[in-house]
């Protein structure tokens, strides 16, 4: 049987309750980890698409039931300005203009949200606009007050640096007609590792919702963009092919998890095509 805001949170995000009883197990888990380790940050990973936001909000709550301070937030809530994002495709590579890759993140202000965590101090999470592709005003940004979880949830949370032969050849086609010395990649591939792992070693346990296959992800990421339009927002939403495009900019980094985060992660939730949960590992560290 279901709890009253276990069947109001399949209610408001249109989920069959059989996703409250797949993830009875990780919620269990995790209550463990939490009584455990104080503070816990926990990263959720995983493609566009993939369910994190969902996964991360299910999660909270199951531990707010059970009295502990929790809250989410996104990588993406850490994108920089198109201002900035300007600036720097001025001083190394056009591409970095669009938001997405390592390189478009504020990891400064990341890095003090983490370390106010740590600390138990309060904190303010930030928050992005994604149809405004800016920042939201700092009035709505979010404060609290010090956290016994914080449920950090991103595309390429966990994922590690590329050796330098990875990168040799573009892989779509977007690397091949737009970075065709590779300068772009090879500068992603930089940031990667200079200022997204120490990021990445705060995080205590690592969920990875593992997609099986980049393939899954544009056609996952035009259902979100469906959903958006359908919410009666009215800014401008990407169409079928610019989110084809879009997409390409994390294909590189989306395949390399796809490929190393199964043997790096704490749990991993095995997706189909239907971003179904079809198994489940890990959950006994």
């Amino acid at each position: 049987m279901m709890e009253p805001w276990q069947r109001q949170f399949c209610e408001s995000h249109k989920l069959e309750p059989q996703y409250v009883q797949l993830l009875g197990p990780v919620s269990k888990w995790l209550a463990e980890q939490a009584k455990q380790n104080s503070p816990l940050c926990l990263g959720i990973s995983g493609s566009q698409g993939s369910g994190k936001s969902t996964l991360a909000g299910y999660l909270k709550a199951a531990l707010v039931q059970q009295g502990l301070r929790v809250e989410c937030v996104s990588l993406d809530d850490f994108y920089l300005s198109r201002a900035e994002r300007a600036k720097r495709a001025d001083a190394m590579h056009p591409l970095f203009q669009t938001r997405g890759v390592p390189g478009t993140h504020d990891t400064a202000l990341a890095a003090e949200v983490l370390a106010r965590f740590r600390a138990q101090q309060s904190l303010t999470l930030p928050r992005f606009d994604k149809s405004m592709d800016e920042p939201f005003s700092s009035a709505y940004w979010q404060h609290c007050n010090s956290l016994d979880v914080l449920i950090f949830e991103g595309w390429c949370l966990g994922v590690k640096e590329q050796p330098a032969q990875s990168l040799t050849c573009p892989i779509n086609l977007l690397e091949q007609e737009q970075d065709p010395d590779g300068s772009y990649r090879h500068s992603v591939n930089d940031f990667l590792k200079a200022d997204y792992q120490p990021l990445f070693a705060q995080l205590d346990k690592l969920i990875f919702l593992n997609a099986g296959d980049f393939s899954h992800v544009a056609r996952w990421r035009l259902e979100q963009e469906q959903k958006l339009r359908l919410s009666g927002t009215q800014s401008r939403r990407m169409s079928k092919q610019e989110i084809t495009q879009f997409v390409q900019f994390f294909q590189r980094l989306t395949q390399w998890g796809l490929q190393t985060l199964p043997g790096q992660c704490d749990v991993e939730l095995r997706l189909s095509a239907q971003r179904e949960i079809l198994s489940m590992s890990g959950l006994h560290n």
